[in-house]
């Protein structure tokens, strides 16, 4: 089971990465177009809806781990370095999200619940 293990240290590792993401998209030195992309990756790591539903065998884990990674790579290349490591460090020192984690959610379920209701008024005019 070394293997398993390989996989939740990995997957530790990424947690973290993304709580530096949201660290950076509150810092002024980073451009506005590097903040646009790492609040979308955010936002479909912590979306529950999928582009390929998860309950297709491996099709539907694939997307994550190829999409997801790509856009935090994409991210750290556009946010300076220098900002990337402070927002490292704090991530570190936050080993719990908290309350972070819950706004984070309750504000993607509004997000959803908005799209959806203005999906059914579309249909229903």
């Amino acid at each position: 089971m070394t293997w398993l293990r390989g996989w939740k240290e990995k997957a530790r590792k990424l947690k973290a990465e993304a709580r530096a993401l949201c660290l950076a998209l509150g810092d002024r030195r980073v451009p506005w177009y590097a903040k646009a992309l790492a609040l979308a990756v955010v936002a479909y790591a912590l979306s529950p809806i999928d582009l390929i539903p998860d309950f297709i065998p491996v099709l539907g884990l694939l997307d994550d781990l190829i999409i997801i990674p790509a856009g935090m790579y994409l991210v750290f290349r556009l946010v300076p370095a220098e900002v990337m490591a402070e927002c490292r460090t704090r991530a570190q020192q936050r080993s719990r999200p908290g309350l972070m984690g819950w706004t984070a959610a309750a504000v993607i379920v509004l997000v959803w619940a908005g799209v959806i209701a203005a999906v059914v008024l579309a249909f229903v005019k």
